[in-house]
């Protein structure tokens, strides 16, 4: 529940970097139980080297650290940003490896990055600080509650939670297709959560 991001896209179809944006979320702060009645706590305002506490904000320190390597690699590109995400993404999801330094340079070295040009750029705690509470706040004002959560051209905004990946083209365009049909349908929607033992 570390690393989160919204995405925004045409509702085109696939194709990343082309017709997806990138924008991160953070759980961190929105189940901060100072924000419950509105944004107060915010994960911008917090030092990178510091421990946030127990419970969801143990998140803290290795989330906004994430968010930041993750920034600093979308100042390299829009492909950088898509490949150090992803790289990142599968470490951390399918390795279960840790939100550690160790793990920012592998995925940078697995994306391809120049290491020199990624660390130079992380190097402006403050700017990066600033594009990604740019991110957070978009979120905030479409309502995000999870991730991925993507937004269509046509304003409609969902988080879908798929059990099992694919990375085969083919049925990773079949279930976009379905995402957009769900999401697009009259009928609205809202949850559709599994029961456990169902099926066997």
């Amino acid at each position: 529940m570390s690393l989160r991001l919204a995405r925004t896209g045409t509702g085109a179809g696939l194709g990343g970097p082309e017709l997806f944006t990138l924008r991160h979320f953070s759980l961190v702060e929105g189940n901060h139980h100072d924000n419950a009645a509105g944004l107060s706590w915010r994960l911008t305002d917090q030092d990178p080297g510091a421990d946030g506490g127990s419970g969801s904000l143990s998140h803290q320190r290795p989330s906004l650290n994430a968010f930041l390597t993750a920034q600093a690699a979308r100042l390299l590109g829009k492909e950088a940003e898509w490949a150090y995400t992803l790289a990142l993404f599968r470490l951390h999801h399918e390795q279960e490896q840790p939100l550690e330094e160790t793990t920012f340079t592998r995925a940078a070295q697995e994306a391809g990055l120049e290491l020199a040009a990624w660390q130079h750029a992380r190097g402006d705690i403050a700017g990066l600080k600033q594009a990604l509470r740019a991110d957070l706040d978009t979120a905030a004002e479409v309502g995000v509650q999870g991730t991925p959560t993507f937004v269509l051209d046509s304003g409609e905004a969902a988080y879908f939670r798929f059990e099992e990946l694919t990375r085969e083209a083919s049925e990773a365009q079949r279930r976009w297709e379905l995402y957009c049909a769900v999401l697009r349908d009259n009928s609205r929607i809202g949850t559709i959560k599994r029961a456990r033992h169902r099926p066997a």
